[in-house]
């Protein structure tokens, strides 16, 4: 029995596009990518380089593999070569805490596992926006774009005012641009996950995936290059977001 790492393999040889296939750009996708674990950040960063593929980052300061955090001064190369790649910035919280009801003026701000947290108002909800462009700032000399992410997608009202009170507007994923690389690998293999993908991505969706999860066992960076290569090959381009697209919107307001 072929491992799955072979069979990546093979699904890279057949989906692998003609040059006439590889020019056709008849669809757009916007692939975004949360910091996360950042393990296979490297790998994924050399495949949408050697596929000319733009994204847009929402960046936090997690902590990492490396025992450090993903804006730490180690991760400054890292975010330099994307900068210099030309991929769009977005915020995604400092410290990636959960956005859990509002309360008055503020909004209640949680660490993942735990109830109190903190509540934010207004200036102090902006300041944790924009922490994280002062780290990329002082690594790369770029800024964010105006966008942001809230961890885990969830927002509040006041979240979500207070955030276009300090210039941000938010950006969440379409339901089929999930990709589910945060979920269990027992449960959802790559293979089955590459394959949903492949099948229901349509034009303008919202992809969301992370540079690495520590949870699941099996990285979805092994099929990141099948999927890039499935989805060239049915006419998409990857385009990079300064302001949710229409895609998005109308999802929304369903």
């Amino acid at each position: 029995m072929l491992s799955r790492r072979a069979l990546g393999a093979a699904a890279l040889a057949a989906l692998a596009p003609t040059p006439a296939a590889a020019s056709a750009c008849r669809r757009t996708v916007y692939l975004t990518i949360d910091t996360g674990w950042m393990d296979t950040a490297e790998l994924i960063a050399e495949v949408m380089a050697r596929h000319g593929v733009r994204a847009t980052l929402f960046i936090a300061d997690e902590r990492t593999f490396r025992g450090d955090t993903s804006l730490s001064d180690s991760w400054a190369p890292f975010w330099r070569a994307r900068v210099a790649e030309g991929h769009a910035f977005g915020s995604h919280t400092l410290r990636h805490w959960y956005f859990r009801g509002d309360e008055g003026e503020r909004v209640r701000y949680v660490a993942w596992g735990e109830r109190a947290g903190t509540l934010l108002d207004r200036p102090a909800f902006c300041a944790e926006l924009r922490a994280p462009e002062e780290r990329l700032r002082a690594m790369t000399g770029r800024g964010l774009d105006p966008i942001w992410r809230a961890p885990g997608g969830r927002t509040t009202p006041n979240a979500l005012r207070f955030a276009e009170a300090c210039g941000f507007s938010h950006v969440g994923w379409t339901a089929n641009g999930f990709l589910g690389d945060e979920l269990p690998s027992d449960r959802y293999p790559n293979d089955r996950l590459l394959e949903r993908a492949l099948a229901t991505i349509r034009d303008g969706e919202v992809l969301m995936m992370h540079w690495g999860i520590r949870s699941r066992q099996q990285k979805f960076a092994e099929v990141f290059e099948a999927l890039i290569l499935g989805l060239k090959e049915r006419g998409f381009c990857f385009a990079t977001l300064t302001a949710p697209p229409p895609r998005l919107l109308a999802e929304a307001r369903r």
